[in-house]
């Protein structure tokens, strides 16, 4: 449409600076008809460009020229046509019509009427026209290349923001194993006292059987946690690190014991401010666990990108659920984020649970996704974004049983 629009109105340019020209032209029917003829081609200029070019505007033209009619429009129809060949056309097809197009203008000037001063108006005209074309074509070319590598600049990133996940779920899926082999080893201790304990003693006994199906329990929470984890394939536990955890005799992380936590974010000059809110309970070991490294991932983050000098830390008991929430006075992910336009609607604030697009906090680090799975595996829910004051900040309310 946009071509028919320009073909009509050169068209009516050509005819119109004829109008004043009319009694001096050999023929001038002829001429008004040939002048409409080199425009109305126009319309067709993207599908068949050198058609157009050579065939529709090319022969008209020369007609015009050979039949001596006098006053010729400046060529704009043939001068578009030739931009649109230099702008859509191979290499040796740009080069055959730019020879073709040089006869032509030097042909012109060879006859009656014309002087060598028209053939280098002509060469300039045609030589604006081409370079132009080359220019759109060299733009468009760069444009593609630029939209290509940025498609497989993003197809990166989402691969490996897929495996930290993927690495992260590994790590936690290890992590609640120790919590249900735990909770076994201590089913089993307990039976062989049970045991022991029968039958001369059975009110003991009866405790200890007590013990085993609190503990079965919990043991069944956290197999259907770890099932959760393990919805994407895991890489095979590594026999070096099952053979440190098996050696490693340390407590078990916890929320109620976050000093290893603190004590070297704030060596590192930040100042940590530890608040615990309502009244404590006990939780199961794979929620206790997972708000600890929530704290953990946090802090780190702050200390790596937020370039804060201050950090709250919240932990707040309510019947069913547990907050924790970690605030800095920094930048936080933010400022790592700048770099990269916007994070994907699973990493903005609000987040569900559901987070298997969640973006990395900064170069390198994928502490947000490592969050985001945590979470998730719990079926918390989960808001990361500035803070109220400022900052950054991570919160995660997780249900406790």
């Amino acid at each position: 449409m946009q071509d028919l629009a320009l073909a009509l109105a050169l068209a009516a340019y050509n005819a119109g600076s004829l109008i004043p020209e009319a009694g001096q032209l050999r023929l001038p029917g002829v001429a008004f008809a040939l002048v409409v003829l080199q425009a109305l081609p126009l319309t067709w200029r993207r599908r068949w460009p050198v058609a157009t070019y050579v065939v529709f505007i090319g022969i008209p033209r020369t007609l015009y020229d050979d039949l001596g009619i006098g006053f010729a429009p400046l060529p704009l129809a043939s001068m578009i046509a030739f931009y649109t060949v230099m702008d859509r056309s191979s290499t040796r097809v740009r080069w055959v019509v730019s020879a073709i197009t040089v006869y032509g203008v030097g042909r012109a000037a060879l006859l009656p009427g014309h002087t060598p001063y028209d053939f280098f108006v002509g060469v300039l005209e045609f030589a604006a026209a081409g370079l132009a074309g080359i220019i759109s074509r060299t733009r468009r070319a760069y444009l593609r290349e630029v939209e290509a590598r940025a498609e497989h600049a993003e197809a990166e990133r989402d691969r490996e923001v897929a495996l930290a996940a993927a690495q992260e779920r590994t790590r936690i899926a290890r992590e609640l194993h120790d919590v249900v082999a735990h909770h076994v080893s201590l089913m089993a201790v307990q039976s062989e006292a049970a045991a022991s304990l029968l039958p001369g003693r059975p009110a003991e006994a009866g405790k200890s059987v007590q013990i085993i199906g609190e503990t079965a329990r919990e043991a069944l929470t956290e197999l259907r946690r770890l099932l959760g984890v393990l919805r994407g394939p895991a890489d095979p536990a590594d026999p070096a690190d099952q053979a440190g955890r098996r050696a490693n005799t340390s407590p078990s992380p916890s929320i109620s014991r976050l000093d290893p936590v603190l004590v070297p974010v704030r060596q590192a000059g930040i100042a940590v401010d530890l608040r615990v809110e309502g009244s404590p309970a006990k939780l199961a070991p794979g929620v206790d666990l997972t708000a600890y490294r929530i704290v953990q991932e946090a802090l780190t983050n702050a200390v790596r990108h937020s370039g804060a000098g201050e950090a709250a830390v919240t932990v707040g008991y309510e019947p069913g659920y547990v907050t924790v929430s970690v605030t800095d006075t920094g930048n936080g992910p933010v400022a790592a984020a700048a770099a990269r336009p916007a994070m994907p609607a699973a990493a903005t604030p609000r987040d569900a649970p559901d987070t298997g697009g969640v973006r990395p906090a900064g170069p390198g680090g994928f502490g947000l996704a490592g969050i985001a799975e945590r979470v998730a595996s719990c079926g918390g829910s989960l808001t990361v974004g500035p803070g109220q004051t400022g900052g950054f900040a991570v919160t995660a309310r997780l249900p406790t049983p």
